[in-house]
């Protein structure tokens, strides 16, 4: 290479590429209406690279919500570091929320909506349950932190909230969902009881 040259970028791994297609794809337009030739033509690589990276559609759709599932967790994490406080962070992750409905091409929940289309036994469901398992624990955790009474039952209450603004913002294309969802998580911190101060 002479000097004053750039080394061409590397192009993305086949398993990168997958993924990429496969986040197009399936949360454009559905796991099930979507064929494994369609992905693999979208990603430009060989049916042999699919089978040998991912072993099957199921895993490749399990790996497509994983990775959504890490953007999502990130997403909500970096928005957090904007509050101080407990109950601040708890009302966060609606803001958080809130900025992923106003994103172009938001197309709802993409767990709910594949999850909708398996069977009962089945690792995409079992994906799923892990992504709802975190938000559950973060609204635990921080209802905790914050000294109410009752945390499970309140984060009980916030994952209601959050699932509800889900579908309100891809339903009614409503992007302020996350800010109404917000408001009345609002009310819900007001009026839940807080644990009793030790003398």
């Amino acid at each position: 290479m002479t000097a004053g040259t750039t080394r061409p970028a590397s192009r993305p791994s086949a398993r990168a590429r997958l993924l990429d297609a496969a986040d197009e794809l399936f949360y454009g337009e559905g796991v099930q209406t979507v064929g494994i030739d369609r992905v693999i033509e979208h990603a430009g690589v060989a049916k042999a690279s699919l089978y040998n990276t991912f072993g099957s559609k199921e895993e490749l759709v399990a790996a497509y919500l994983e990775a959504r599932g890490a953007r999502t967790k990130d997403r909500i994490s970096r928005t957090l570091t904007r509050f101080r406080t407990p109950r601040e962070k708890l009302l966060g992750v609606f803001d958080a929320q809130g900025e992923m409905f106003t994103r172009p091409g938001y197309n709802g929940c993409a767990f709910a909506r594949a999850t909708a289309e398996v069977p009962e036994d089945n690792r995409i469901r079992r994906v799923a349950a892990d992504h709802r398992a975190w938000v559950r624990g973060l609204f635990t955790e921080l209802a905790t932190q914050s000294g109410y009474a009752d945390p499970d039952e309140l984060a009980r209450r916030l994952h209601l909230l959050y699932d509800g603004a889900l579908q309100a913002a891809r339903m009614d294309r409503d992007p302020s969902a996350a800010t109404t969802a917000r408001a009345a998580a609002a009310v819900l911190l007001d009026t839940a009881p807080l644990a009793p101060t030790r003398p």
